[in-house]
């Protein structure tokens, strides 16, 4: 009989119940896969320790083991979900390799971008450069939403059905929630809202939802 997963997820996570650090990409693709699983939750002190290191070797979240395997990197997670379970992937090949193609666009190509954006702010917020840099970087997001609005057209997912691709590009778009960039695109605005409002991703982002209330109400 296959072992039910442990995933980790920060013990204090800095999005404070927002939904927004990576383990929540994990949990809505094994809620999505209708996979039971559990939680270990690491504080940032653990995550460099040994124990947590030996399963990621950069120290951080999210990790995943089942059985003897122990896996690291969010992609990887998901896409080994996605392939072990039906409901993240079409069963026709072409289909298949596209959705897969989606998944390494979200992280590839359209969070990059958002991420640099996202932690200029701590990183360099009182240099002198800081706002002539903003624009430059607000504009590579724009490029990538651009593209990715028209790609998406009038149609309710990228490809077809919900897929691991739709799964993480949502969660990438989420990272925009504190800008008004994605809602330049109503199209996009509308694809985030879809599959934020599927039960999956709901169950999802309440468990790591209850972390943080956990953590507020101790």
């Amino acid at each position: 009989m296959p072992s039910i997963p442990t995933i980790t997820a920060f013990e204090a996570s800095p999005d404070e119940g927002r939904g927004l650090a990576r383990d929540m990409r994990v949990r809505w693709a094994l809620e999505e896969a209708g996979q039971p699983y559990d939680v270990q939750l690491v504080s940032f002190a653990e995550m460099k320790q040994p124990a947590h290191l030996a399963r990621h070797p950069f120290g951080q979240i999210p990790t995943y083991q089942e059985g003897e395997l122990v896996l690291f990197e969010t992609g990887a997670i998901v896409l080994h979900i996605a392939q072990r379970h039906p409901g993240l992937l079409p069963d026709e090949p072409n289909a298949r390799a596209r959705a897969i193609a989606w998944l390494f666009a979200a992280l590839n190509t359209v969070e990059p971008p958002i991420v640099e954006l996202e932690q200029m702010e701590y990183a360099e917020g009182d240099r002198p450069w800081h706002a002539a840099r903003v624009p430059l970087m607000e504009g590579r997001v724009r490029t990538r939403l651009k593209a990715l609005s028209r790609r998406l057209g009038g149609a309710e997912w990228l490809d077809g059905a919900f897929s691991a691709g739709d799964l993480m590009i949502v969660m990438v778009l989420r990272r925009l929630e504190d800008t008004s960039l994605v809602d330049e695109h109503p199209n996009l605005a509308a694809y985030v809202a879809r599959g934020k409002a599927r039960p999956a991703y709901r169950r999802a982002f309440d468990a790591q939802l209850a972390v943080f209330m956990d953590r507020e109400a101790g």
